[in-house]
């Protein structure tokens, strides 16, 4: 039976395939308030602004090209039984290969009712061709088409999903993320005791925990597959 691999990707996942990350220096909080187009609020009060700033984005995922590291994941597969929850909104992951991911965050070439955001009947997958949401689009049960994002102050539905993963994890692996988004970062509480905990970023990151972490500090193009190399041995040493 495969070992259980469970993968916690963040911004940094995606920042080498040239699709701009939300915190960094330069990032779209920089361009763009949080309040103005990542919130409820923001919606109720200009959708037309949220609907065309998602469109931009649309438009630069589907220039995006997955990395070295995205295919790295994927095949990560061969080996073990893995499972990506992302904090990222692109379709990164899926457009290298990994059959199973979680998005925490929502998805960027989803949309859905604004006045039942997170209900299945109205949650549809737009085709590239289809990026360019005419502003006062409506939705099958007649309000606005939204982008099904989830912005600050929603409920995160598939954090139980998440969780549970997680707790069933022999290795949990940290890619590119600030840990400083909630709850997402708690997440490496719910590890097991038994599961080696990897952390692959360029950056110093505050991993909240008493538990080992063995970081890799190096972006993910990079990372991933030292992670690989990494595991490789330490299966050699359980042998």
């Amino acid at each position: 039976m495969k070992q259980k691999l469970v993968i916690l990707s963040g911004a940094g996942m995606s920042a080498e395939s040239g699709f701009s990350t939300f915190r960094d220096k330069g990032g779209l909080w920089e361009q763009h308030p949080v309040e103005q187009v990542a919130t409820p609020e923001g919606w109720v009060n200009n959708p037309a602004l949220v609907t065309k700033f998602y469109n931009s984005l649309r438009l630069g995922l589907i220039e995006a090209k997955p990395n070295q590291g995205h295919y790295d994941v994927a095949a990560l597969e061969q080996e073990y039984d893995v499972c990506v929850v992302t904090q990222n909104v692109d379709n990164l992951h899926e457009r290298a290969g990994s059959s199973r991911v979680i998005h925490l965050h929502g998805e960027l070439m989803k949309v859905c009712s604004s006045r039942d955001p997170n209900n299945p009947r109205f949650i549809r997958t737009l085709h590239e061709s289809e990026w360019e949401v005419p502003v006062g689009t409506l939705c099958e049960d007649g309000s606005l088409l939204r982008p099904w994002i989830v912005w600050f102050g929603e409920a995160v539905p598939n954090l139980e999903m998440a969780a549970r993963e997680v707790a069933e994890a022999d290795i949990f692996v940290i890619i590119g993320s600030s840990l400083a988004v909630y709850p997402a970062a708690g997440l490496v509480h719910y590890a097991p005791e038994k599961a080696r905990i990897f952390l692959i970023d360029p950056n110093d990151v505050n991993v909240s925990t008493h538990r080992r972490v063995e970081v890799i500090r190096l972006p993910a193009s990079k990372g991933v597959a030292e992670l690989r190399h990494r595991l490789t041995t330490l299966s050699g040493v359980d042998k």
